[in-house]
């Protein structure tokens, strides 16, 4: 079986979601009174709406726009051959002013698509292009990109639940205004702890498939470099955080390391080289 480590790990952690969602929705149904069939339909529809929103407000928050084949016909022409070979449908291909160069995927294996910067097409070579679209067709073909964007959905709902949970059973005054907030963010992260968990790993497993797809592990290893050492002088970027995580590169720095969605780019580098 291909990437059992991952599917394993996917395994856990979306479990570990449902559990949360289900908490959620046991909350939401004593708290506001709901039936148990209407909590069960509201469930159902959450997830699919805050999957189909996940990916509009991802598309939307960098203004991504389809990218001209006649203008960059080489490269669809590549990734026409890599999602062969892949065996997936070609994703959708996008292009967006990120401010820093930079790429990122969403959607499935039938119905994916793919979002490169501008920036990222001027800077890297033909070769290091295909490489770091080999990696986001990966992450469309095992599926983990969709299991990123139901985590932010559901740790986004949770979040909701746990704030409204609070002022309804205290004084609406403005200390519990406060709370909520606290809880909420609490929560929140508390749940994101469960998707960091197999977005740093997945990111690895990507780069692997890359590598054998194209053949080396050189290209990517110098697109990261250049990435890296370009996203340090850039300090204003137009990717959210949660974009940011889907990205092909979103390294943490300080403090932030102990939450980054990304293993250390040196590590990545690294591995692809040996």
């Amino acid at each position: 079986m291909r990437h059992l480590g991952l599917k394993a790990r996917m395994a856990v952690v979306g479990s570990a979601l449902f559990a949360f969602y289900a908490v959620a929705a046991v909350v939401a149904m004593g708290a506001f009174g709901f039936p148990v069939w209407l909590v069960l339909l509201g469930s159902v529809g959450f997830v699919a709406v805050q999957y189909k929103l996940g990916k509009w407000m991802a598309l939307r928050s960098v203004g991504a726009e389809d990218l001209p084949e006649d203008r960059y016909s080489d490269i669809h022409r590549r990734v026409d051959s890599l999602s062969r070979e892949m065996g997936i449908d070609k994703p959708r291909l996008m292009i967006a002013r990120m401010g820093v160069p930079n790429a990122f995927a969403v959607g499935r294996k039938g119905n994916g698509t793919v979002v490169v910067s501008e920036e990222l097409l001027r800077r890297l070579e033909p070769d290091e292009v295909e490489a770091v679209l080999a990696h986001e067709l990966a992450h469309i073909r095992n599926r983990d990109v969709v299991m990123m964007v139901l985590g932010q959905g559901v740790a986004s709902i949770v979040a909701i639940v746990a704030q409204w949970a609070v002022l309804l059973t205290g004084d609406n005054d403005l200390a519990d205004f406060f709370l909520a907030i606290v809880v909420g963010q609490i929560t929140q992260l508390l749940v994101m702890l469960f998707v960091f968990a197999i977005s740093r790993y997945r990111e690895y497993v990507a780069d692997a498939d890359a590598a054998e797809e194209v053949g080396s592990g050189e290209p990517l290893a110098t697109a990261l470099e250049k990435i890296s050492r370009r996203n340090e002088r850039v300090d204003e970027s137009a990717v959210d955080a949660k974009v940011n995580a889907l990205c092909i590169f979103g390294e943490g720095r300080g403090l932030a390391k102990l939450f980054a969605t990304h293993p250390p780019v040196e590590k990545r580098i690294e591995r692809l080289r040996t």
